[in-house]
């Protein structure tokens, strides 16, 4: 059973959740099932420690804020899961930096309610 116990940072592009659960192994789980249910793929490293992305950088770099593109960094440590971006969407301009402010917001919100 996972139960989100607080928030030790939340800024716009980072935040660290505090959890309560049997094993860092089971809340690595969650997150990455969160992960994948919302698109994306894990492209480097291992559920503990990984690189999740979704979209593609090169459409992004071309077309801007109308191509999706986005890059996180997820770590489970001592039931608490680390999350910051791996980019600044200044790629997409004012508009990707708001996109990459806004998904991180919901990604927070969603791993509140881990199972």
């Amino acid at each position: 059973m996972i139960r989100f116990i607080s928030n030790e940072v939340q800024n716009s592009d980072n935040f660290i959740h505090v959890f309560q659960c049997d094993s860092d192994n089971e809340l690595a789980n969650a997150v990455s099932t969160v992960m994948v249910k919302r698109g994306y793929k894990l492209i480097e490293g291992t559920i503990i420690s990984g690189v999740y992305e979704k979209g593609n950088r090169t459409m992004r770099l071309l077309f801007g804020a109308f191509s999706k593109y986005f890059k996180f960094n997820i770590s489970v440590d001592v039931m608490k899961v680390r999350f910051s971006s791996g980019t600044s969407g200044f790629s997409g301009g004012v508009i990707g930096i708001g996109q990459i402010r806004k998904e991180s917001a919901e990604i927070s919100e969603a791993f509140k309610f881990l199972q």
